[in-house]
């Protein structure tokens, strides 16, 4: 998974209201780092984090402090409910030897051979919760739709990736292709037109019928 640098500033005060209001004034998020020796009070400026978080992407996150850096993942954002700017944040620190557990958005790729023959795609998963150690953690999650066909299913199970653990269900659904309703519509269309078909024919028959004997 790729890293992203984050220049980060520390603070003394614990969370005082007046300390943290003048913070987002001046364009800051205040934020906590935990998961380490010690949990450590800081704030980061509120444009690049917003870039980092208005993404489907995920990243590691080095937290540059200027004395020292720390590797961490965001675990939890809180948003104003007016505005909807980022007020606080929860970073996690992590380890090169320890496993994390995150969530990795989806990508589907190929054109779907059931679609193309007139199915509906259901993108049922846009994001997997996978463990795995920092270096292991993709991007995100590849998934071929190409050989799908009208009633295919590709489930949380059917997916493998070396070092990588799923943690959501194994038959949870990720994308399925289902008949579109003109499909539907079509064949019942057809239907139709074949019992006209056969009612004319019987209608014709009972006719001749009625001729042959009449004569």
């Amino acid at each position: 998974m790729k890293s992203v640098e984050l220049k980060a500033a520390s603070r003394e005060d614990m969370g005082s209201k007046g300390a943290l209001k003048a913070l987002r004034t001046e364009g800051r998020v205040p934020a906590i780092l935990y998961g380490g020796k010690e949990n450590i009070n800081f704030h980061v400026d509120e444009i690049a984090f917003s870039k980092l978080i208005n993404t489907s992407e995920v990243h590691l996150i080095d937290l540059n402090f200027g004395d020292k850096t720390v590797k961490a993942v965001i675990r939890e954002v809180q948003f104003h409910p007016v505005s909807d700017e980022p007020i606080h944040a929860d970073f996690m620190e992590v380890f090169d030897d320890k496993p994390i557990t995150i969530g990795i958005p989806v990508r589907f790729t190929g054109n779907s051979v059931g679609v193309m023959k007139g199915g509906s795609r259901r993108e049922k998963m846009r994001k997997l919760i996978v463990k795995a150690l920092p270096n292991d953690v993709p991007e995100e999650v590849v998934v071929d739709i190409t050989k799908m066909k009208i009633g295919d299913v590709i489930q949380v199970e059917d997916i493998n990736i070396d070092g990588v653990e799923f943690l959501d269900h194994p038959k949870a659904v990720i994308v399925a292709v289902k008949m579109s309703r003109l499909v539907v519509k079509g064949a019942d269309d057809d239907e139709d037109e074949e019992d006209t078909d056969e009612e004319g024919s019987e209608e014709g028959a009972e006719a001749a019928t009625e001729e042959a004997t009449a004569e």
